[in-house]
C-alpha cells in the first residue's frame, strides 16, 4: 500500500490541498531531518519537546535516559504522535492577512514500544547517528552496555501519518494585486558551515568522510 488512509486522527482539514498521505512524500520528509516534536501530558499540563530521531521503513525511533518522564509517559499509551517541521520561506503578501510561509511538514501517528531487544537497541543507536549524519555510525566508539542500561529507545510503529506543503507566492484578494506595494517570497536554506575541531582532540586527525559529506558546501 502507497498511500496511509486517513482517519478523523490523521485528516488535514485546514488547507485540504496542500495535505498528502503518500507514504513516500511522508518518508522524503521525515529522511530529510532528525529533529521531531514530541507531545505529552504530565501533571495534568500538555507539553511538547523537540527530540532526534531516526526512520526505519515504518518505525520511528527515539530515546532518552531511563528515568525519561516523557518515554515513561507515552510507553504505555495504545497511540502517540509527532511532528517533523522543514521551514521553506516567508511568504510575503500584500496584506498583513495573507502573510504566510512556505513549508513541508509531516504528522505522525502510531502505536509506541519500549524496545528490549538488545540487537533492535544497538540498531536504533546506530539509526540515530545515521539521521544525523550518513555514515557517522562507522566512525565512533560502538555504544557500550553501561550506555545500553542507562538509555531508554521508544519505538513508534507508524499506523497514520499525513503530509503537508506549501509552496509558491503569496495569495492575495484580487483587489489587492493592484496595490503599489510589493510581495514575494524570501526563500530560506539551510546549511552546514565548516566544521570546527574538539579542542580536546589528542591526535591530528582528518575530517571524517561524515562531516565532509555535511560541509561540502562550505568547503
Amino acid at each position: 500500500m502507497s498511500n496511509y488512509n486517513p482517519s478523523k486522527l490523521s485528516k488535514v482539514k485546514r488547507g485540504s490541498k496542500r495535505a498528502s498521505y503518500d507514504k513516500a512524500t511522508v518518508f522524503n520528509i521525515l529522511d530529510s531531518h532528525f529533529i521531531c516534536h514530541v507531545p505529552y501530558v504530565f501533571d495534568e499540563t500538555p507539553i511538547t519537546i523537540p527530540m532526534a530521531y531516526a526512520r526505519s521503513g515504518e518505525t520511528i525511533y527515539l530515546h532518552g535516559a531511563t528515568g525519561n518522564r516523557m518515554l515513561q509517559s507515552i510507553a504505555d499509551l495504545k497511540k502517540m504522535s509527532l511532528t517533523i517541521t522543514h521551514l521553506d520561506g516567508l511568504v510575503l503578501a500584500r496584506s498583513a492577512f495573507h502573510h504566510s510561509v512556505n513549508y513541508r511538514s509531516v504528522v505522525v501517528f502510531g502505536t509506541p514500544r519500549i524496545v528490549t531487544e538488545e540487537e533492535e537497541k544497538r540498531n536504533a543507536f546506530e539509526m540515530l547517528l545515521e539521521q544525523m549524519a550518513k555514515g557517522r555510525s562507522k566512525e565512533v566508539r560502538p555504544t557500550n552496555e553501561k550506555e545500553l542500561k542507562i538509555t531508554k529507545v521508544l519505538a513508534l510503529d507508524i499506523t497514520e501519518a499525513s503530509a503537508k506543503v506549501r509552496t509558491g507566492p503569496p495569495v492575495d484578494d484580487e483587489d489587492d494585486y493592484n496595490l503599489e506595494l510589493w510581495a514575494g517570497v524570501v526563500p530560506i536554506k539551510h546549511w552546514y558551515e565548516k566544521e570546527v575541531a574538539d579542542p580536546n582532540l589528542v591526535f591530528d586527525l582528518a575530517i571524517p568522510p561524515s562531516v565532509k559529506k555535511l560541509t561540502k558546501n562550505d568547503q
